[in-house]
């Protein structure tokens, strides 16, 4: 009957010794809209043809379903992406 009582003691103190958990890192934060491509994110949907009125940022890529792009990383370039069948698909970043 002692035996009982000295087992879940035992387990009390050996739970007591162990060392918490340490916290996760933090995941990084989202990179920030360095473009200013969701001021843009309107055009999607629309025809390609509205873009030759306005005017961007200097840089800004409209690219359509063919076209060759360099493949450089540039988060604070604009790049405005319609498909074949002419309407905006894609605003964003990069």
């Amino acid at each position: 009957m002692r035996d009982s009582f000295l087992i879940p003691v035992l387990a009390l103190l050996a739970l007591s010794a162990c060392q918490p958990v340490p916290p996760a890192p933090a995941e990084p934060a989202p990179e920030a809209d360095q473009c200013g491509a969701t001021g843009y994110r309107g055009l999607i949907g629309q025809p390609r043809t509205v873009l030759d009125s306005m005017r961007f940022p200097i840089g800004t890529r409209t690219i359509g379903p063919s076209d060759a792009i360099t493949s450089d990383y540039r988060p604070q370039r604009l790049n405005i992406e319609y498909g074949s069948g002419g309407l905006i698909e894609k605003v964003s970043c990069y």
